[in-house]
């Protein structure tokens, strides 16, 4: 079993960068496909990102697309997901979530294992 742990959120203007880091303990994320999913206050939870366990295959979500990048550090045991060009609509609590599903999962019900959240706070 595998324990994550989410860290980097916070509050930032409009248009501005944070980077988000899932520490990985207790197995190595290379066993995992890895996702970043968010959720905000009255909504449903939403996919954003994710990354195959191995070759580097991505997905996103179509709104933060050329925005956000989803990264591994497999030797680190750890993932990133760089969110430049922030928007208020980009705040919410993100989760960081592994998968042993092959391919890249994009839906929540194929992660097994998830983190307890970050809050990311994006003023106008």
């Amino acid at each position: 079993q595998v324990r994550l742990d989410e860290s980097g959120g916070g509050l930032v203007q409009a248009g501005g960068s944070l980077r988000l880091t899932c520490t990985a303990s207790g197995r190595t994320v290379s066993t995992y496909a890895m996702g970043w999913f968010r959720q905000a206050p009255g909504k449903d939870r939403e996919f954003v990102a994710a990354i195959h366990r191995s070759v580097g295959r991505t997905s996103y979500l179509d709104s933060v697309k050329g925005r956000f990048t989803i990264s591994r550090d497999n030797a680190k045991n750890l993932v990133s997901l760089q969110m430049n060009s922030l928007k208020p609509e980009d705040a919410a609590v993100y989760f960081c979530a592994a998968s042993t599903y092959l391919g890249v999962p994009t839906r929540g019900h194929m992660y097994a294992y998830w983190g307890q959240g970050t809050q990311v706070t994006v003023s106008s």
